[in-house]
């Protein structure tokens, strides 16, 4: 306890010292480098370096990442595969994507990452971040790191990746394993002020009534991974949440980091004081700030009433998702592909071994599968994307040119 005193103490006078070059926490409002208080206004980068079907139109089809990549090798084969995702993420995101966010209006961005990316020996994640991280310095936008998909699975449902159940609070290694994840990349970014802060952990703990008893267990483990940060960084925010999807505050106590920040995610809930008051009665009782990590996926209407909203409460945002496949709810879309109906129909299918035989007379072609993918890699590519007006304006954006 004394070890860990001392350290608060001294992460607190280095804070102090780093102020003329980060953004951080002053009571309950951010400040960014300058001294000026800050309301983000962000967009996150979905469906980048984690996967979800849905925004491939796959609804009825694999979900997570390591589903959506089974299936691709299964249509390609694992070496093609393989190939294609390395260029799907060197080219989904792109300089020039960077430079439309800011010119649209927004000041920063968060970057979901799935943990694989970030262990020894696999230097992709830092390659591909590094880039993104240096496009938003030249643009001026804050980026936020959110650990999307944890070892083990924070969640155990689609969206981090999992086994189909939440193992990391159950499992000792999957702890450790998070803890020295993030310290790899808290170390790798340490002295970069254009990272905001890092985003522990997305969405955990779902509502199941089975996963209840998890609830406990959130808290300190944040405090854990908070730890480990402050050992290598002292000088960006820690974000901080609650369980059921970053909704439930009642497992938090007080603010356990001089420097600190906390999240919460709401979806199709009426866009009325009630739904967030219980975020802002947090943010008054620990004179914390608070910050709108997800929401979007609905009408236009229903968009432009929730961000009015939060800027009303004086609550920062980051909506859901920069881009998808031939959908509306975005500010980016893009087409799909030649035979991609034929590849949602197949996704539908039961799949696994055991009814191989009936799969390979289902299947589509290996040429019309290698068409939809090269198509999907053609589609995804900055300048074959299109902008969504409704959305862009839902948000107080502008419109800008491509």
């Amino acid at each position: 306890m004394r070890k860990f005193l001392c350290l608060f103490v001294f992460i607190s006078c280095l804070g102090v010292q780093a102020q003329g070059r980060f953004a951080h926490r002053e009571g309950k409002n951010l400040i960014d480098a300058s001294g000026t208080p800050l309301l983000l206004r962000g967009i996150n980068l979905g469906n980048w370096l984690v996967n979800e079907g849905y925004m491939f139109r796959l609804e009825d089809g694999p979900q997570s990442a390591r589903e959506i990549e089974a299936y691709f090798n299964e249509l390609i084969g694992p070496v093609e595969a393989e190939k294609f995702w390395h260029e799907y993420r060197d080219q989904y995101i792109s300089e020039r994507d960077i430079d439309l966010i800011h010119r649209a209006g927004f000041n920063s961005v968060r970057i979901p990452l799935h943990y694989k990316f970030f262990t020894p020996g696999n230097e992709e994640g830092f390659a591909l971040l590094d880039r993104v991280v240096e496009w938003s310095h030249k643009a001026g936008l804050y980026v936020i790191l959110d650990l999307h998909c944890a070892p083990g699975g924070q969640t155990g449902a689609n969206i981090d990746d999992s086994w189909g159940y939440p193992w990391l609070y159950d499992s000792p290694e999957e702890q450790q394993r998070t803890i020295a994840v993030w310290q790899r990349v808290a170390e790798h970014y340490h002295n970069n002020p254009t990272i905001l802060g890092y985003d522990l952990l997305n969405e955990p703990i779902p509502h199941y009534p089975a996963l209840a008893k998890y609830k406990p267990m959130l808290e300190p483990l944040e405090k854990r991974i908070a730890h480990g940060i402050r050992e290598v960084d002292a000088n960006h925010i820690i974000i901080a949440t609650g369980a059921v999807w970053d909704s439930d505050f009642s497992v938090l106590g007080a603010p356990f980091d001089p420097n600190i920040l906390y999240t919460f995610h709401k979806y199709w809930m009426p866009p009325v004081q009630d739904s967030i008051q219980p975020y802002v009665d947090f943010r008054e009782r620990y004179q914390v700030p608070i910050w709108l990590g997800e929401s979007g996926e609905n009408k236009d209407e229903w968009v432009a009433q929730f961000a009015a909203l939060l800027e009303k409460n004086n609550i920062g945002w980051a909506f859901w998702p920069y881009k998808k496949m031939d959908q509306a709810s975005c500010p980016v879309t893009f087409d799909r592909p030649p035979y991609w109906n034929e590849i949602v129909a197949y996704a539908k299918l039961p799949h696994g071994t055991g009814t191989t035989e009936k799969l390979v007379a289902a299947r589509p072609s290996l040429e019309h599968s290698r068409a939809a993918l090269d198509g999907l890699l053609h589609n995804i590519r900055y300048e074959n994307t299109h902008l969504n007006p409704g959305y862009l304006k839902a948000l107080g954006m502008s419109m800008p040119t491509k």
